[in-house]
């Protein structure tokens, strides 16, 4: 039922989740079944130089399969001599084949690969059914395997869904192979 091996999520989405979760949840409609909306990848780089930006920009467009776009601080803090319109993170928003292949090498690479993993905490899925992971290294993601990495850099992902509700959202991440926690 879940993602083991599977190609492609779009796949294993229309045939296994959309049925079992019509059978969990009472829906009659496939359409009203909650669904994976996008992806959203953001990383701080703070008042690092512009070498290492164009680094960690790099590396994160590997991860994420196209091009980052800056954030640019909206205002000035003196104390962290940070000044309006200097870029300090990146962020890319995945729709579609992107969003699918992202989230297979997630589930399917980076998630087992993190340190002392032992799964993910139901809490990470707010209210409205998104899931917000951090991962603190980014060379969890299999792209980074092999590479030579001067930096190390953390990086959030936020997974947003239709789901009504928060249940709806823990429901569809388990049938798609997220590794929840055992809770007690």
């Amino acid at each position: 039922m879940a993602i083991e091996m599977a190609i492609n999520m779009k796949q294993v989405r229309q045939q296994d989740v959309i049925p079992e979760l019509c059978k969990q949840l009472g829906y009659r409609n496939a359409l009203m079944v909650p669904r994976i909306k996008k992806v959203v990848i953001n990383t701080g780089v703070g008042r690092l130089g512009e070498k290492e930006k164009e680094t960690i920009a790099a590396e994160l467009a590997l991860i994420a399969g196209q091009k980052l776009a800056p954030a640019p601080a909206h205002k000035p803090i003196a104390s962290f001599k940070i000044r309006k319109g200097e870029t300090i993170g990146f962020r890319a928003t995945l729709r579609g084949r992107r969003r699918e292949d992202f989230l297979r090498r997630m589930v399917q690479a980076a998630i087992p690969r993190m340190r002392d993993f032992r799964g993910i905490r139901t809490s990470a899925v707010d209210e409205y059914g998104n899931l917000n992971l951090g991962f603190r290294d980014h060379t969890v993601f299999p792209e980074m395997i092999g590479r030579d990495t001067r930096m190390i850099f953390g990086l959030q992902v936020t997974v947003v869904t239709s789901a009504r509700s928060r249940e709806e959202a823990l429901t569809l991440f388990r049938l798609l192979g997220f590794p929840f926690r055992k809770e007690s």
